[in-house]
């Protein structure tokens, strides 16, 4: 399994991004949060099985209001178990 940590920028608030992210990880079986920062980006972790299907959504597609200019990725490792049960939106 692998663990990421995510940070999306452009117009990516006030365009469903987090629920529209929540959603895609709850596809591919990922748990984690989103969250919206005060600089207007959205940051996140993600933890599964399916996380470079999740990293080429966020780079690529976003919700449908939504204008990804940048997406940076870090802390990409490999864990031995979850850390979360579920993918939240924290607010």
């Amino acid at each position: 399994m692998y663990s990421f940590q995510f940070e999306v920028f452009g117009k990516v608030q006030g365009v469903y991004f987090r629920k529209y992210t929540q959603l895609k990880a709850q596809e591919l079986d990922l748990v984690g949060w989103v969250q919206n920062t005060k600089q207007g980006t959205v940051i996140g972790i993600a933890q599964g099985r399916r996380t470079n299907e999740l990293k080429e959504w966020l780079k690529h597609t976003g919700s449908p209001k939504s204008v990804i200019k940048k997406t940076d990725f870090k802390n990409d490792k490999i864990i031995d178990e979850l850390e979360y049960d579920q993918f939240d939106i924290i607010k």
